[in-house]
């Protein structure tokens, strides 16, 4: 099979997975891959291994660049199911092998296969700073906890700056190119964002101390070689994928707005329009999503991408409607954080939705900006008093951003 070389003797063993739409949750409409690489030294080591199921097809592609005789470690940098899932399949394949994880890594194996499996394996232990020499190449150990495991590990190639930091700067993203120059750009970031959104979001903290750690470290980056989608290999997008993760994880956000809703009778649809409308009327650019139209995950790309959020549903049976009430959830569970948000709906005979919506986001110490109610069909005077919130809402954000 194609060769793949990120550096002189290290090579993409991975698998395409086509098919693949959903991702524990969320869509994935350009599919996936799942990363392993191999080195090629003195001693051979593979780096991660794929979702079971993958295995043959990421053996073939070692074959051909090696034999499997040759390899020495297999290193295990997180042990979510789509990356070690061929653990126990390689571990024969390979035998004898040694494997290198961390010491939660070690732990988390024997969670997920057993110890009387795991305790059959010849397992090195290693922790932040530690090193395996290969020969010409030197692997240097990270743990990065709660990136976005707690067993969480990157592996550092030293001598050509190789980065192999597992589920960091990836993207869902199946292509029969390897590297982020040779595709569009522009789709490349939008799956960035998607991924970042849905996946690590909740983890910025964690992500801003570990950007912060390898820049203590003083690590030369010349690859960048994530567990996911494309590598990245240019200096420039070296950089530019860096920079956006030292934004989204800190929740910079572009001076737009996102108008997520669900209407039953066009009503809280209405009420959108004319929102947007305000919104223009002070220059800023909005998004507008129905929920029951967009998928789970372009929502929360767009809460990382805005800077304000306004959230709109007819009410049904004193709540707010199921599809508002599920992303709500699944909202809940990113936490994000330095948004301005606003609530706004149509009711009958009784209202809930505004208000349960407001009490999600004070839930989550979210600025709300505003809230509007109108019973069933807008009025000329409701439809302005929408356009108001738009503007009322968009001169915060000029003034938070100084847009």
């Amino acid at each position: 099979m194609q060769r793949f070389p990120l550096a002189e003797d290290i090579y993409w063993i991975g698998a395409i997975d086509w098919d693949m739409r959903n991702f524990h949750g969320f869509e994935t409409p350009r599919g996936a891959t799942y990363n392993s690489y191999l080195i090629i030294d003195e001693k051979t080591a593979v780096i991660d291994t794929v979702r079971e199921g993958f295995g043959p097809e990421m053996l073939r592609r070692l074959s051909g660049c090696c034999s499997v005789a040759e390899v020495d470690y297999l290193v295990v940098n997180h042990v979510e199911m789509d990356h070690s899932g061929s653990v126990p399949w390689f571990m024969e394949q390979l035998a004898p092998v040694t494997l290198v994880t961390s010491k939660r890594g070690r732990d988390a194996l024997v969670e997920h296969y057993g110890e009387g499996v795991v305790d059959g394996w010849d397992i090195e232990v290693v922790g932040t700073g530690g090193e395996l020499a290969l020969g010409r190449y030197t692997l240097t150990f990270l743990e990065v906890p709660m990136v976005h495991w707690p067993d969480s590990m990157f592996t550092y190639v030293k001598e050509p700056k190789v980065l192999l930091p597992n589920d960091g700067f990836g993207q869902h993203l199946a292509s029969a190119k390897r590297f982020a120059d040779e595709l569009d750009m522009n789709v490349v970031m939008e799956e960035a964002l998607r991924y970042y959104a849905n996946i690590l979001m909740p983890l910025g903290n964690q992500i801003q101390k570990t950007l912060h750690k390898v820049m203590e470290l003083g690590l030369e980056i010349d690859v960048i070689g994530p567990s996911h989608g494309v590598i990245w290999r240019r200096p420039e997008d070296i950089a530019r994928i860096i920079e956006a993760y030292s934004a989204w994880s800190s929740f910079q956000a572009l001076p737009k707005v996102a108008l997520i809703y669900d209407t039953m009778w066009h009503s809280t649809e209405k009420m959108t329009k004319a929102i947007a409308d305000g919104i223009a009327q002070e220059g800023l650019d909005c998004r507008v999503l129905n929920i029951s139209e967009t998928p789970r995950a372009d929502l929360a790309s767009a809460v990382q991408e805005c800077a304000a959020v306004l959230i709109g549903s007819s009410t049904q049976h004193n709540q707010m409607l199921a599809p508002v009430g599920g992303f709500l959830t699944y909202l809940k569970g990113l936490r994000p954080k330095d948004r301005i948000m606003g609530a706004y709906g149509s009711y009958g005979w009784s209202g809930g939705a505004v208000k349960q919506l407001v009490a999600a986001f004070e839930e989550l110490k979210l600025e709300v900006a505003g809230s509007l109610e109108v019973k069933y069909v807008p009025t000329e005077e409701d439809l302005a008093a929408c356009e108001e919130l738009g503007r009322e809402v968009a001169r915060k954000v000029k003034e938070k951003l100084g847009a």
